[in-house]
Order: structure tokens, then C-alpha cells, then sequence
């Protein structure tokens, strides 16, 4: 299973000596100092939806359960993601598939160029759409047949497709995951419930950005779970009201990704191991006005491994 995702534990090994170094050599104590690290990627916007990216680590508070913590990384340069492209490509959207590609090209795209992406196609079953023994790739090409693999037929299998795009995640080398879902939210086909689905959302490091695709009159759609699923992550939901707003959406998406801030503190542990820690930031620009912040509220803090 997925676990510990969002906390990194960076063991550092100082070795000062060896069996054939000489003894003067080493301090009075040889240590291995292990810490945990909670990294968080950091939307934030003012009041007219405006992305700020002016901000320095003095502009931000982070609070963990209330208790305010020490930033002690920082940065909002445009680095690599590893990113997953979830398609629903049920019977349901088979009218819609076409603008649906559309749109994930356009994503793809105003990407960072040195992105890893795979690609996630699912209706009665979840299959990738990259070619056997490749995991990721930044070729357009690829990408595009891999989106035009998906056709739309059969039910929706919306929490596996979820599910196995979560641990395919973890196999990318980049810090930090994003998964771009584009759904009408509706599940009917799955071997897994919501619930388990939440919780793996909880335990990952992903940032969910989801585009809600369906009509008024759609009995398969469920805009709250696309909403849990964005909200729970720190990542952002759009319901665009016409198709052909769609590719735009996925321009905006892919824009913000690469001006998210990262921020990491390492938190304090109270006797509370396993326990669910409730995050807070707040950020505000140089005359003090408090900004719009879009980051995971909580993340599970596994036992220490000795």
C-alpha cells in the first residue's frame, strides 16, 4: 500500500571514521541523525484569483494542530513534476473524448519540458496509455497516442483509476506529483470504495487538480467527490461550462503548477504517532493583506522507524 508519501525521512550517515582511520581523526561522538521533513506545494492567488509570485519565506506562517513552525526550506523555482493524466474514458464521456484530448494536449504542452508524465485511460478497467515497459515519458508524441488509446465505452471505474495512478505516482524520481483528472466524478464499476480512496489521498504527497465534465441532466456525476479530492489535496477543482473551455482550464492548470511555492518544516512529535496533523498557511503580501493559499490541510504522521 501507499504510505508515509507526504513525509520524507532523510537518514544522514555521518561516518568520521573507518576501521583504518586513524582514531584523532574522529569527533567525540560519531552520529546518524535521522529527521522527517513535511514538504508542501503552495498555490497562492490574491483576492481577483491573480497568481502572486513575489513572495519570500518571511511571508508566510505555517501552522501544524495551532502551533506555529519554523519554514526551514523554501522555493518556488520552475521544476520538473511527475505527472499523471486520468482520463475517464467511460461510455458517458463518449461525446465529449475528442474535446477531452484536446484539452490534456493543451496541458501537456505549457508544461515544463523536462515533466514525466504517464498517461491513465479508464472506463470498465484502468489501462496506461504509454507502451509496455515505459513508465513515464516528456515526448509529445507518446503522449498523444497514449491519449488516443482511451475509447469511451463501457462503466467507470473512477476510484481503481485513482488508486493505481497514486502508487504509479510514487515510481517518478521528481519531489513533487501531480495527478490532472478529467472526469464527470462518477463511480459504478469499482473494485475499491471512496473512503479507501480519501485515505490514500491523505497518506500521498499528490496534488489533485480535477476537471469536472458533465451535463446538468447526468445522473453519473458527483461534483463533491471531485471537489474532497482537490480540497484534501491542496490542489484546485474547475467545472468549466462549455466544452471548449476545457483546453483553457488545462492551460491555467499547468501555468500554476509551475509557480507553486515549496515550503518544509520538520514537525514535532507530541506522543500522537499515526495521528492525522492538521495544516494551516497563511500568507500575506508586503502591506499585510492576507492572500488566497491552496495547499493539503492534513497529512497523517506515520510511526518513527528505528
Amino acid at each position: 500500500m501507499l504510505r508515509n508519501f507526504l513525509i520524507f525521512a532523510l537518514a544522514m550517515s555521518v561516518q568520521t571514521r573507518s576501521a583504518r582511520a586513524p582514531a584523532a581523526e574522529a569527533p567525540d561522538r560519531p552520529f546518524t541523525a535521522t529527521s522527517e521533513l513535511v514538504l508542501l506545494d503552495v498555490s497562492v492567488k490574491d483576492k481577483a484569483g491573480e497568481h502572486v509570485t513575489n513572495l519570500g519565506r518571511e511571508d508566510f506562517r505555517v501552522y501544524e494542530n495551532g502551533k506555529l513552525q519554523e519554514i526551514t526550506q523554501f522555493g518556488n523555482d520552475d521544476v520538473p513534476v511527475t505527472v499523471g493524466l486520468v482520463i475517464d474514458a467511460s461510455g458517458s464521456m463518449r461525446s465529449k473524448h475528442n474535446h477531452v484530448i484536446t484539452a490534456a494536449m493543451s496541458f501537456i504542452l505549457e508544461s515544463n519540458r523536462k515533466d514525466e508524465v504517464f498517461i491513465v485511460n479508464f472506463g470498465d478497467r484502468v489501462s496506461y496509455g504509454l507502451a509496455e515497459g515505459v513508465q513515464f515519458t516528456d515526448d509529445s508524441r507518446q503522449l498523444r497516442e497514449g491519449l488516443s488509446l482511451g475509447i469511451p465505452a463501457g462503466m467507470t471505474a473512477l476510484y481503481d483509476a485513482i488508486l493505481s495512478s497514486l502508487n504509479h505516482l510514487e515510481k517518478g524520481k521528481c519531489d513533487k506529483k501531480v495527478l490532472v483528472l478529467i472526469s464527470d466524478g462518477g463511480d459504478n464499476n469499482s473494485a475499491h470504495g471512496s473512503e479507501e480512496v480519501m485515505r490514500m489521498v491523505r497518506e500521498s504527497r499528490a496534488t489533485i487538480y480535477t476537471i469536472g465534465i458533465f451535463d446538468s441532466d447526468d445522473p453519473d456525476r458527483n461534483p463533491a467527490l471531485l471537489r474532497r479530492l482537490a480540497q484534501v489535496s491542496g490542489g484546485e477543482v474547475f467545472f468549466p461550462r462549455e466544452l471548449s473551455e476545457v483546453a483553457a482550464v488545462c492551460r491555467q492548470i499547468a501555468g500554476d503548477i509551475r509557480i507553486r511555492y515549496t515550503i518544509g518544516y520538520v514537525p514535532v512529535r507530541t506522543g500522537d504517532l499515526g495521528s492525522q496533523r492538521k495544516i494551516k498557511v497563511i500568507a500575506s503580501n508586503a502591506g499585510g493583506h492576507r492572500l488566497v493559499v491552496h495547499t493539503r490541510a492534513s497529512y497523517f504522521l506515520p510511526e518513527r522507524r528505528l
